[in-house]
């Protein structure tokens, strides 16, 4: 199982911050936390219920982590392995990650795939999202994948989509006369772009669309 210690720094002072697998104890704790960080008009059917978390600790507890400052859980991320066909890279978050039931996880993937991430509001100038897609990474290297992969939301696009067309939006906050709040958040883990999916989620800020984004493991042989 996974467990790490490190310091996060609040108001200039370093805290003690532990990342490790969630478990049974943590799901009303973990459910809290999606209610607080994914408001409307994020669906709220999407927030994780008891059933999906119990898959994740029991199909695959290695892509389910948590963050706690102080004994009290802050953030979570979670993932499953699979095989991804880059020829067809077109697909929806349901589909891929099984409406986060997770059930098609497949042991033998190479590529660990991001199911969520998030955490709460009050905690997010701790670069704990940061420091929970490091720790997944080191599951990468750990497990000896090829890569880390994922799509990510474009909530800002909305402002711009009546001037800008999707790739003219992600060239400019890859370039960096704009800002994302998730595109830009992934850019700064670590993360490259490689393309657009389109009706990926039901996601009226990004246009139903995401970005798909990957962390290559750098001692795999690409």
């Amino acid at each position: 199982m996974y467990r790490k210690e490190v310091y996060v720094f609040q108001e200039g002072k370093p805290v003690k911050t532990v990342v490790r697998n969630y478990q049974k104890k943590d799901f009303q704790a973990l459910i809290a936390i999606q209610r607080e960080s994914f408001p409307p008009p994020f669906p709220s059917a999407l927030w994780w219920n008891e059933e999906q978390l119990t898959n994740h600790v029991e199909l695959y507890p290695q892509g389910a982590l948590c963050v706690e400052i102080n004994g009290e859980i802050v953030g979570s991320i979670t993932g499953l392995l699979v095989d991804f066909n880059f020829n067809q890279p077109n697909h929806t978050w349901e589909e891929i990650t099984d409406h986060g039931y997770i059930r098609n996880h497949n042991p033998k993937g190479k590529t660990l795939y991001i199911v969520d991430i998030c955490v709460k509001p009050a905690h997010r100038k701790l670069d704990l999202g940061k420091l929970l897609m490091q720790s997944m990474y080191e599951r990468v290297v750990h497990d000896d994948l090829v890569r880390l992969l994922g799509g990510g939301r474009m909530p800002g696009y909305h402002w711009h989509a009546k001037v800008l067309t999707l790739e003219q939006y992600v060239e400019k906050v890859v370039e960096g006369e704009l800002r994302d709040p998730v595109i830009s958040f992934l850019l700064r883990c670590g993360r490259t772009p490689v393309c657009l999916i389109p009706n990926y989620l039901e996601d009226e800020e990004s246009l139903n669309y995401a970005l798909l984004m990957e962390w290559k493991n750098p001692f795999e042989n690409q």
